[in-house]
């Protein structure tokens, strides 16, 4: 997969991918990742398909660039949340409902961008399970100074997070919040929220 953290040093480049990823990922929006192809993007942008290969070896990795540009503005939603000035209950309870509304708005109102995610998680991406881990991380301090002040019980940070995760991934997951939605048996957004957060004080 690109690092794109290796080519922040040269603009003219940056630009250049940038341009390819916006005009990919408008495709794979309105036509299905399925049925878009190099040679599409490249049409759409006015160059040639050589030219994009300069920069991405294929489509996959084209798509793995966008799964990571998207997956890079969770986290900073949720390293602002983690540094507000708010006690640790009030930023978990932020931190939820915003990657919940997230899902939703950004991964399924439309359908081909659910299509893109999908095709992203059955494939198992390293940069999916470094999103996990740093997010995990995050949560991880948001409890640390939860317990710290005295909101939650004393436990293991880490592990704690990782039952935190376990247990809200309903409102995470695009494929759980995709097959949940509209379900009268599923439990609302706000009800497992504080449940969790309960549980921690325990």
């Amino acid at each position: 997969m690109l690092d794109l953290s290796d080519v922040s040093a040269d603009p003219a480049r940056q630009e250049n991918i940038t341009r390819i990823l916006d005009a990919a990922e408008k495709l794979f929006r309105h036509y299905g990742y399925s049925k878009t192809n190099v040679a599409d993007i490249a049409r759409d942008l006015g160059m040639s398909t050589a030219n994009i290969y300069r920069f991405f070896g294929s489509k996959t990795e084209i798509h793995q660039a966008i799964c990571g540009r998207m997956l890079g503005q969770s986290y900073q939603m949720a390293l602002a949340i983690r540094n507000q000035p708010i006690s640790a209950t009030e930023r978990l309870r932020a931190y939820l409902m915003a990657q919940y509304r997230m899902t939703l708005e950004a991964m399924l109102d439309e359908q081909k961008v659910h299509e893109m995610v999908i095709v992203a998680i059955e494939r198992d991406w390293h940069v999916i399970e470094k999103h996990i881990e740093r997010s995990q991380d995050l949560v991880a301090e948001i409890i640390a100074e939860g317990i710290a002040a005295g909101e939650f019980a004393e436990q293991d940070p880490g592990i704690a997070a990782k039952c935190f995760g376990a247990a809200t991934v309903d409102l995470c997951h695009p494929q759980m919040v995709a097959q949940c939605l509209g379900k009268t048996y599923q439990a609302k957004p706000e009800d497992i929220i504080e449940f969790v957060i309960r549980a921690l004080k325990k």
